[in-house]
Protein backbone atom coordinates (compact mmCIF):
# COMPACT_ATOMS: atom_id res chain seq x y z
CA UNK A 1 0.00 0.00 0.00
CA UNK A 2 1.56 3.28 -1.10
CA UNK A 3 1.97 5.61 1.75
CA UNK A 4 0.45 9.08 1.88
CA UNK A 5 2.26 12.12 0.19
CA UNK A 6 1.42 14.01 3.60
CA UNK A 7 3.31 13.18 7.02
CA UNK A 8 2.57 15.12 10.04
CA UNK A 9 4.45 15.99 12.76
CA UNK A 10 2.24 18.04 15.37
CA UNK A 11 0.85 18.49 19.42
CA UNK A 12 -2.01 19.79 20.91
CA UNK A 13 -1.39 23.07 20.17
CA UNK A 14 -2.93 26.06 19.05
CA UNK A 15 -0.40 26.18 15.90
CA UNK A 16 -0.23 22.00 15.87
CA UNK A 17 -4.05 22.22 15.11
CA UNK A 18 -3.39 24.40 11.93
CA UNK A 19 -2.17 21.57 9.58
CA UNK A 20 -4.96 19.10 11.14
CA UNK A 21 -7.56 21.15 10.27
CA UNK A 22 -6.42 21.87 6.74
CA UNK A 23 -5.74 18.43 6.22
CA UNK A 24 -9.42 16.55 7.60
CA UNK A 25 -11.16 19.97 5.91
CA UNK A 26 -9.22 18.94 2.28
CA UNK A 27 -10.05 15.31 2.89
CA UNK A 28 -6.34 14.51 2.59
CA UNK A 29 -5.11 11.67 3.47
CA UNK A 30 -2.14 11.79 6.02
CA UNK A 31 0.29 9.97 8.75
CA UNK A 32 0.70 11.45 12.04
CA UNK A 33 3.03 11.30 14.79
CA UNK A 34 1.97 12.82 17.68
CA UNK A 35 5.20 14.55 19.36
CA UNK A 36 5.30 14.28 23.16
CA UNK A 37 7.15 16.98 24.80
CA UNK A 38 7.25 15.43 27.88
CA UNK A 39 9.85 13.61 26.47
CA UNK A 40 11.68 16.27 24.63
CA UNK A 41 10.69 14.30 21.62
CA UNK A 42 11.03 17.89 19.45
CA UNK A 43 14.53 17.72 20.29
CA UNK A 44 15.57 14.73 19.12
CA UNK A 45 18.15 14.68 16.49
CA UNK A 46 16.28 12.98 13.81
CA UNK A 47 12.94 15.40 14.23
CA UNK A 48 15.85 18.28 14.24
CA UNK A 49 16.58 16.97 10.78
CA UNK A 50 13.39 18.11 9.73
CA UNK A 51 12.70 21.04 11.93
CA UNK A 52 15.90 22.67 13.06
CA UNK A 53 13.93 24.84 15.51
CA UNK A 54 12.73 22.20 17.32
CA UNK A 55 8.93 23.11 16.99
CA UNK A 56 5.80 21.58 15.74
CA UNK A 57 4.42 21.42 13.37
CA UNK A 58 6.26 19.58 10.78
CA UNK A 59 5.18 18.05 7.44
CA UNK A 60 7.20 15.61 5.39
CA UNK A 61 6.08 16.02 1.67
CA UNK A 62 7.12 12.31 0.27
CA UNK A 63 6.35 13.52 -3.25
CA UNK A 64 8.49 16.15 -3.14
CA UNK A 65 10.87 14.05 -0.87
CA UNK A 66 11.40 17.40 1.62
CA UNK A 67 10.42 18.89 4.89
CA UNK A 68 8.36 21.90 5.92
CA UNK A 69 8.03 23.77 8.98
CA UNK A 70 6.47 26.80 10.49
CA UNK A 71 2.92 26.42 10.36
CA UNK A 72 2.33 29.28 7.38
CA UNK A 73 4.29 27.73 5.50
CA UNK A 74 3.19 24.36 5.84
CA UNK A 75 -0.23 25.38 5.27
CA UNK A 76 0.62 27.81 2.14
CA UNK A 77 2.31 24.51 0.96
CA UNK A 78 -0.85 22.46 1.33
CA UNK A 79 -3.20 24.86 -0.18
CA UNK A 80 -0.77 25.47 -3.30
CA UNK A 81 -0.48 21.51 -3.49
CA UNK A 82 -4.03 20.27 -3.05
CA UNK A 83 -5.80 23.32 -4.63
CA UNK A 84 -7.66 24.24 -1.57
CA UNK A 85 -8.60 26.88 0.47
CA UNK A 86 -6.60 29.89 -1.50
CA UNK A 87 -7.95 31.82 -4.16
CA UNK A 88 -6.68 31.85 -7.24
CA UNK A 89 -7.17 35.64 -8.14
CA UNK A 90 -3.57 37.21 -7.20
CA UNK A 91 -5.51 40.05 -5.69
CA UNK A 92 -7.21 37.37 -3.24
CA UNK A 93 -4.70 35.42 -2.61
CA UNK A 94 -2.54 38.19 -1.51
CA UNK A 95 -5.83 39.30 0.98
CA UNK A 96 -5.35 36.06 2.07
CA UNK A 97 -1.48 36.40 2.70
CA UNK A 98 -1.98 39.36 4.63
CA UNK A 99 -4.32 37.70 7.13
CA UNK A 100 -1.75 34.74 7.55
CA UNK A 101 1.15 37.04 8.12
CA UNK A 102 -1.39 38.66 10.44
CA UNK A 103 -1.83 35.82 12.84
CA UNK A 104 2.10 34.64 12.21
CA UNK A 105 3.33 38.66 13.38
CA UNK A 106 0.35 39.53 15.73
CA UNK A 107 -1.92 37.34 16.92
CA UNK A 108 0.01 34.21 18.25
CA UNK A 109 3.11 35.32 19.35
CA UNK A 110 1.31 38.43 21.63
CA UNK A 111 -1.72 35.43 22.40
CA UNK A 112 1.07 33.09 23.38
CA UNK A 113 3.09 35.79 25.50
CA UNK A 114 -0.25 36.29 27.48
CA UNK A 115 -0.90 32.79 28.19
CA UNK A 116 3.07 32.53 29.04
CA UNK A 117 3.05 34.89 31.52
CA UNK A 118 -0.59 33.71 32.98
CA UNK A 119 -0.45 30.16 32.42
CA UNK A 120 3.36 29.10 32.96
CA UNK A 121 5.44 31.79 34.51
CA UNK A 122 2.90 33.04 37.56
CA UNK A 123 2.24 29.03 38.61
CA UNK A 124 5.86 28.92 38.76
CA UNK A 125 6.72 31.95 41.22
CA UNK A 126 7.16 34.21 38.42
CA UNK A 127 4.27 36.65 38.25
CA UNK A 128 4.88 39.63 36.14
CA UNK A 129 1.82 41.92 36.46
CA UNK A 130 3.17 44.70 33.29
CA UNK A 131 3.85 41.45 30.94
CA UNK A 132 0.21 39.90 31.62
CA UNK A 133 -1.26 43.57 31.46
CA UNK A 134 0.85 44.10 28.00
CA UNK A 135 0.25 41.01 26.60
CA UNK A 136 -3.68 40.60 27.95
CA UNK A 137 -4.36 43.96 26.32
CA UNK A 138 -2.37 43.76 23.29
CA UNK A 139 -4.20 40.62 22.69
CA UNK A 140 -7.81 42.10 23.16
CA UNK A 141 -6.78 44.72 20.50
CA UNK A 142 -5.99 42.24 18.26
CA UNK A 143 -9.09 40.12 19.04
CA UNK A 144 -10.99 43.74 18.45
CA UNK A 145 -9.37 44.34 15.14
CA UNK A 146 -10.39 40.59 13.85
CA UNK A 147 -14.09 41.99 15.26
CA UNK A 148 -13.75 45.05 12.76
CA UNK A 149 -12.78 42.97 9.53
CA UNK A 150 -15.26 40.64 10.33
CA UNK A 151 -18.64 42.53 10.16
CA UNK A 152 -20.07 42.24 7.72
CA UNK A 153 -17.78 39.69 6.62
CA UNK A 154 -18.35 35.48 7.26
CA UNK A 155 -14.73 35.14 6.49
CA UNK A 156 -11.44 36.66 7.50
CA UNK A 157 -10.17 37.34 3.66
CA UNK A 158 -11.44 36.82 0.14
CA UNK A 159 -15.10 36.20 0.98
CA UNK A 160 -14.15 32.58 1.25
CA UNK A 161 -13.34 30.12 4.06
CA UNK A 162 -9.38 29.91 3.52
CA UNK A 163 -6.43 29.65 5.20
CA UNK A 164 -6.37 32.68 6.62
CA UNK A 165 -9.31 31.47 8.89
CA UNK A 166 -7.70 28.28 9.91
CA UNK A 167 -4.54 29.91 10.53
CA UNK A 168 -6.30 32.39 12.98
CA UNK A 169 -8.89 30.18 14.80
CA UNK A 170 -7.37 28.21 16.94
CA UNK A 171 -5.57 31.10 18.38
CA UNK A 172 -8.23 33.35 18.60
CA UNK A 173 -10.22 30.50 19.70
CA UNK A 174 -7.88 29.71 22.64
CA UNK A 175 -8.95 33.51 24.42
CA UNK A 176 -10.27 31.80 27.51
CA UNK A 177 -6.51 30.22 27.98
CA UNK A 178 -5.08 33.48 27.55
CA UNK A 179 -7.84 35.27 29.62
CA UNK A 180 -8.98 37.81 27.19
CA UNK A 181 -12.79 38.77 27.36
CA UNK A 182 -14.55 38.79 24.04
CA UNK A 183 -17.96 38.83 25.20
CA UNK A 184 -18.61 42.72 23.57
CA UNK A 185 -17.42 41.48 20.23
CA UNK A 186 -19.87 39.66 18.52
CA UNK A 187 -19.05 39.63 14.70
CA UNK A 188 -15.62 37.15 16.35
CA UNK A 189 -18.29 35.28 18.40
CA UNK A 190 -20.50 34.85 15.27
CA UNK A 191 -17.20 33.70 13.48
CA UNK A 192 -16.24 31.25 16.05
CA UNK A 193 -19.79 30.13 15.75
CA UNK A 194 -19.24 29.19 11.93
CA UNK A 195 -16.18 27.38 12.13
CA UNK A 196 -17.25 25.95 15.05
CA UNK A 197 -20.20 24.14 13.36
CA UNK A 198 -17.82 23.16 10.93
CA UNK A 199 -17.50 18.58 11.65
CA UNK A 200 -13.78 18.65 9.75
CA UNK A 201 -12.91 21.10 12.41
CA UNK A 202 -14.15 19.59 15.36
CA UNK A 203 -12.82 16.20 13.64
CA UNK A 204 -9.49 18.05 14.32
CA UNK A 205 -9.66 19.13 17.56
CA UNK A 206 -9.40 15.55 18.83
CA UNK A 207 -6.46 14.81 16.70
CA UNK A 208 -4.63 15.53 18.93
CA UNK A 209 -7.49 15.71 21.54
CA UNK A 210 -7.41 19.47 22.22
CA UNK A 211 -7.76 20.65 26.20
CA UNK A 212 -11.27 21.63 27.21
CA UNK A 213 -9.38 24.32 29.20
CA UNK A 214 -7.92 26.16 25.62
CA UNK A 215 -11.38 26.85 24.98
CA UNK A 216 -14.09 26.65 27.16
CA UNK A 217 -13.60 29.73 29.65
CA UNK A 218 -16.13 27.57 31.95
CA UNK A 219 -13.65 24.22 32.09
CA UNK A 220 -11.98 23.20 35.28
CA UNK A 221 -8.38 24.46 34.65
CA UNK A 222 -6.82 23.92 37.98
CA UNK A 223 -5.33 20.60 37.90
CA UNK A 224 -4.10 20.81 33.54
CA UNK A 225 -3.00 24.29 34.87
CA UNK A 226 -0.58 23.15 37.43
CA UNK A 227 0.64 19.72 35.06
CA UNK A 228 1.03 22.34 32.07
CA UNK A 229 3.25 24.74 34.35
CA UNK A 230 5.05 21.91 35.84
CA UNK A 231 5.96 20.69 31.67
CA UNK A 232 7.36 24.32 30.73
CA UNK A 233 8.65 25.35 33.84
CA UNK A 234 10.90 28.27 33.21
CA UNK A 235 14.48 27.34 33.93
CA UNK A 236 15.52 30.54 35.93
Amino acid sequence: MTAPDIHLYTAATMNGYKPVIFLEEAGVPYDLTLVDFSKREQHAPDYLKLNPNGKIPTIVDRAEGRAIFESGAILWHLAHKFGRFLPADERARSEVMQWLCFQVGHVGPMMGQAMYFQRIAAPNGHHEAFAIKRYVDESRRLLEVLNTRLEGREWIAADQYSIADMMIYPWARAFPWARVQVDDLPHLQAWFARINARPAVQKALTIPKAQPQFWDADADDSAFLKENAARFAPNV
